[in-house]
């Protein structure tokens, strides 16, 4: 149709004139959107619409004094007439843009001169005032593509992004003409677009909708600012990835550009916020947005692979971080501590008011360790969560080592005043002990190392308090028959039977631990008595001959046995402690002198604290060995000790001889 456009400007103008009386009240009213005045908008459009829609006139024409001249061949149909307004009309903002580019070929395309001549002005100023209309429609829509859209609104979206981009084509085909262009180019609308759609976004974060039913009973102003401004930043972009980036061509990255400049906008009004000093349920409820919230919207699944998140930054910078993170680990590092001690002040007070724990399973049990647990693991995540660094929600359990130092200082009291109470107590802190033991041993990452290691510490010494406490009466009741143990009554009249009653009896005022708990009770047990019946051995009688020392031999095997059957079925699996009695009897049964070198060097290696002087006090119980024998026995223990530092020790190796005592 252009190319058949004739030049006549007269003929155009009295076209125009025409047209403007029959259609200029339908023209106006057919275009819905409007961003100047009513007299700028119809002269646009009457004369784009006079332009590329009529046909060059005869310059003599007897009919044209009445107004109406003549039809000829060169007359467009009606249709095609009305492109121009219906493509407004339609918002077709591409078709729009074509039309003027089209008209600027035909005024400024093939002029060679700088000047156009100047009977081209009158059109040039009407292609201008066409073309800021086609730009107000084209920001109007920009601006109404984050809102919900009507029937076409995306096709009307996806037009003016086109119009666009058929700008920027045109501003590069200019400057590759290499002469002067049109006072409107380069017109940059690429640029207007992206500062339009910036303004848009700041406009929308200033002014959020907030519908009612948002506003949560107790937030605070700043909690409210924020929910609103995070809730629109989330639906504006969920809107961008499910219908604004189908209008873009790939290339583009859309969402990248409102990401950012939602990155940029949301920072800014939260800095605004952070600078002023904020109450602790603020300061929290901001970081979980800089740390927890915001990631989450941007890792929608309708917005992965956008782009790279990490490279955003955080919402907030270090130096007004910094502030927020150390008043909220300040506050829950004090709120640890308060509750800690207040879940320790509820079993000390019931424990003074002389109540026994609850028994789950016939087992006493205190809720003292599940509770302070349970505090730790939800306040060190939440802290991670809020902070977005598990190092720095560490340093909320600095703490922890005075709590467990309390509950030490607790127990100590509760051994101290011994009280009916006092062993039910203590039996059911062994279990608090290992569940704290446990908890810190498989959840390290929740504290810092220096912590770990200092509670593992009091706990060690609470667990062995704990145990002295409980066992001591025992061994004050099986202390008579402590005595008799290497003596020649017991060589001679098997009195060991005794003992082992006694520990039976004693046994069952042991119970009332859990499970694990009780097991590595009758194992210290075990233990200990299996201390003194050695500690006692070594002192005891001397075996004058080789009829005794095999008479010795066997009488240890046999209770070395008895004791091992009699823990076994009461729960204790400690089968190391009979094959040390083993051993011991094998060195009095043995006279052959290699022999005897041969077992200490066994025993001296499965425990190295075995000294020099408990051998020799072993070895003198054989009287028929000289000075000499022993002290080639001796050298093979200083040998197979030297073998075994060196050697870096044995992971495996149990300390047994450095807890028994020998004058």
């Amino acid at each position: 149709m252009l190319s058949r456009l004739g030049p006549c400007f007269p003929c155009r103008r009295r076209r125009a004139e025409e047209h403007s009386s029959e259609r200029g009240d339908h023209l106006l009213s057919g275009t819905t959107m409007r961003t100047e005045t009513d007299d700028v908008r119809q002269n646009c459009l009457l004369s784009v619409f006079s332009f590329c829609c009529t046909p060059e006139a005869p310059t003599s024409n007897p009919a044209a004094t009445d107004g109406h001249p003549p039809p000829t061949e060169q007359e467009e149909p009606p249709n095609e007439s009305l492109a121009y307004e219906q493509t407004l009309e339609k918002k077709l903002f591409c078709e729009a843009g074509r039309l003027l580019i089209a008209r600027e070929e035909r005024l400024f395309g093939e002029i060679q001169e700088p000047e156009a001549p100047t009977g081209h002005q009158e059109e040039v100023t009407e292609l201008a005032d066409c073309r800021r209309v086609l730009l107000d429609l084209v920001l109007q829509t920009l601006r109404l593509s984050l809102d919900p859209g009507e029937a076409g609104a995306a096709a009307a979206l996806a037009s003016a992004v086109k119009a666009v981009e058929q700008e920027e084509a045109q501003d590069r085909l200019w400057d590759q003409r290499g002469r002067k262009p049109p006072v409107w180019r380069p017109c940059a609308w690429k640029e207007v677009h992206n500062s339009t759609l910036r303004g848009l976004v700041e406009e929308r974060m200033d002014n959020p909708s907030t519908p009612p039913s948002a506003v949560q009973a107790g937030q605070s102003s700043v909690q409210v600012d924020v929910c609103a401004m995070g809730r629109q930043m989330k639906e504006d972009l969920l809107q961008v990835a499910s219908v604004v980036r189908s209008c873009y061509p790939p290339e583009t990255n859309i969402c990248h550009l409102y990401i950012q400049a939602y990155h940029r906008t949301f920072s800014a009004r939260l800095r605004k916020i952070a600078d002023f000093g904020l109450e602790d349920k603020d300061c929290t409820f901001l970081l979980r947005w800089v740390n927890e919230y915001y990631p989450l919207v941007l890792q929608k699944p309708q917005m992965a692979g956008e782009m790279d998140v990490a490279a955003l930054g955080k919402l907030l910078p270090e130096e007004l971080l910094k502030p927020l993170e150390d008043q909220y680990l300040s506050r829950r590092e004090e709120e640890l501590t308060t509750f800690g001690g207040r879940i320790l002040e509820d079993a000390k007070d019931k424990w003074n008011k002389g109540e026994e724990p609850t028994r789950e399973d016939g087992c006493f049990v205190s809720p003292v360790s599940y509770d302070i647990i349970q505090l730790i693991n939800e306040m060190v995540s939440s802290a991670e969560k809020v902070v977005g660094d598990l190092q720095k929600a560490q340093t909320i359990t600095r703490q922890l080592k005075g709590i467990m130092h309390r509950f030490k200082i607790f127990q100590s009291d509760v051994i101290m005043q011994n009280k009916a109470s006092s062993r039910p107590v203590v039996k059911a802190h062994l279990g608090c002990i290992e569940q704290f033991r446990d908890f810190l041993n498989t959840k390290r990452h929740l504290f810092t190392e220096e912590v770990g290691k200092d509670c593992l510490l009091v706990l060690t010494d609470m667990k062995l308090s704990a145990q002295a406490y409980l066992l001591k009466p025992v061994h004050q009741v099986l202390k008579p028959e402590y005595r008799k143990l290497g003596t020649s009554d017991w060589l001679n009249k098997n009195l060991f039977n005794r003992l082992l009653v006694g520990i039976e009896e004693e046994l069952q005022g042991l119970q009332g631990s859990i499970g694990s708990c009780h097991q590595e009770l009758l194992g210290k047990l075990h233990q200990e008595v299996t201390v003194e019946y050695v500690r006692r051995l070594l002192k005891g009688a001397k075996l004058k001959n080789e009829e005794q020392q095999a008479k010795a031999c066997n009488t240890v095997r046999d209770n070395a046995e008895s004791l091992y059957k009699l823990f076994l079925e009461m729960g204790s699996e400690d089968v190391w402690l009979k094959d040390i009695l083993t051993k011991i009897a094998e060195v009095l049964r043995l006279q052959d002198l290699p022999a005897i070198q041969m077992q200490v060097a066994s025993l001296g290696a499965d425990h190295p604290d075995l000294s020099e002087k408990q051998l020799s006090a072993l070895l003198k119980l054989k009287t028929n060995l000289s000075k000499a024998d022993r002290r080639t026995v001796t050298d093979v223990l200083s040998v197979t000790r030297e073998e075994w530092s060196t050697a870096g020790g044995r992971g495996a190796a149990r300390a047994f001889f450095s807890e028994v005592r020998v004058n």
